[in-house]
C-alpha cells in the first residue's frame, strides 16, 4: 500500500497515453484490493500483515535502485517508525471494516484521509475555509451521513463497518504527515519499506490478539500474493511512474475510478445493489475527494 503523491514536473513534460494508462491501472490494481480481502481465508488483520511483509524483497530492490543519495539518520528513521505504526491501524482497521460494510463504502471512508488532512490544514492555519474548501467539507459531511443512514438501514454490522473505514481514513492522514517529511528525502520506495518493515510486526501482534487465523486455509496462498503484489507492487509502481506528470485534479478524477470499480465488484460478486440514494452519497463524498486533491493536499491512493 503507501502512497505515491504528485510533484510538479519542472521540466513542461508533457504527459502522455502510457502515462494516463498507467494511472487508471494503478487505481484499478489498488480498488480491486478490498475484493481480495475478502477472499483471503486469513483474518482481515492477518491479510494486511500478509500484504506488507511479502513484498518486502521486491521493495528493497526497487528502493536499492531508486535509493537516494541522503543518509538515512536517526531522524529520518524515527519518522518512518511512526508512521509504520500509523498505517498498521489504518490497515488494521480498513480491513476489518472490508469485511462487515459495502465495498463501494469500504473505499470511499478509507481514501477519506485528503478530506481530513484538507480540516487539519483548517485547524492548524488558524484560518476559515475558501468556499471551494467550505464544499468539499460540507459535500464529505452530507455524503458520510447518507451512506453511514443506509448502511444502519441494512445492519449493524454494516454500520459498524463503515466506522471501521473511517477510522482507517483518520489514521491514514496520521501516516500521512511523518511520511511525506520522509518521503521528500528518501523517495517513495524506501520510505514504503521501512514503513512495511515496521508495521508488519504490530500487524502480526494484532491479528495474534485478535484470535485471528495468520496461515491461509482451504482458499490456498493466491488472495493473499494477489493483494500483495497488486496492492504493493502493481498499483503504487504504476502511480509512481504517472502521477508526478499530472494536476492534483485530473489525479482526484482518476481516484473516482476505485469507488466505481469497488461497487460494480460488490454487485457482481457480493449482491451489494445500490440505491439511488448511495448513489448520491458516493457523489458526495467523491466530489470531496476530488475538491481535497484539487486543494493539492495529499490524499489516499489505495
Amino acid at each position: 500500500m503507501g502512497s505515491a503523491t504528485a510533484t510538479p514536473d519542472k521540466n513542461g513534460f508533457q504527459p502522455g497515453a502510457w502515462h494516463f494508462a498507467a494511472l487508471i491501472a494503478g487505481n484499478v490494481a489498488l480498488a480491486l484490493g478490498p475484493w481480495l480481502v475478502r477472499l483471503a481465508d486469513t483474518g482481515p488483520v492477518a491479510a494486511a500483515f500478509w500484504r506488507l511483509l511479502l513484498p518486502v524483497p521486491i521493495l528493497a530492490l526497487l528502493a536499492w535502485r531508486a535509493r537516494s543519495a541522503a543518509p538515512l539518520d536517526r531522524k529520518l528513521a524515527l519518522l518512518c517508525v511512526f508512521a509504520g505504526g500509523f498505517f498498521a491501524l489504518d490497515l488494521a482497521s480498513w480491513h476489518v471494516g472490508i469485511e462487515r460494510t459495502r465495498l463501494a463504502n469500504a473505499v470511499l471512508f478509507g481514501n477519506s484521509g485528503g478530506v481530513i488532512l484538507m480540516v487539519w490544514g483548517l485547524v492548524a492555519a488558524r484560518r476559515a475555509p475558501t468556499g471551494q474548501e467550505a464544499g468539499g467539507v460540507l459535500a464529505a459531511l452530507a455524503g458520510a451521513a447518507i451512506l453511514l443512514g443506509r448502511s444502519l438501514e441494512i445492519s449493524a454490522a454494516t454500520f459498524v463497518g463503515d466506522l471501521f473505514c473511517l477510522a482507517a481514513g483518520v489514521f491514514y492522514a496520521c501516516y500521512l504527515l511523518p511520511a511525506q517529511r520522509a518521503r521528500t528525502v528518501l523517495g517513495p520506495w524506501m520510505v514504503l519499506l521501512l514503513v512495511s518493515l515496521s508495521a508488519s510486526p504490530l500487524l502480526f501482534g494484532i491479528a495474534v490478539a485478535a484470535g485471528e487465523p495468520v496461515l491461509p486455509g482451504a482458499a490456498g496462498w493466491t488472495p493473499v500474493l494477489v493483494l500483495a503484489l497488486s496492492s504493493q507492487i502493481v498499483g503504487q509502481g504504476l502511480l509512481v511512474f504517472s502521477l508526478r506528470h499530472f494536476s492534483p485534479l485530473i489525479i482526484g478524477m482518476a481516484l473516482l475510478t476505485q469507488p466505481a470499480i469497488a461497487a460494480l465488484v460488490g454487485w457482481f460478486a457480493f449482491d451489494e445493489l445500490l440505491v439511488p440514494l448511495d448513489v448520491l452519497g458516493m457523489v458526495l463524498v467523491g466530489t470531496a475527494l476530488v475538491l481535497a486533491r484539487a486543494r493539492g493536499r495529499p490524499g489516499r491512493v489505495r
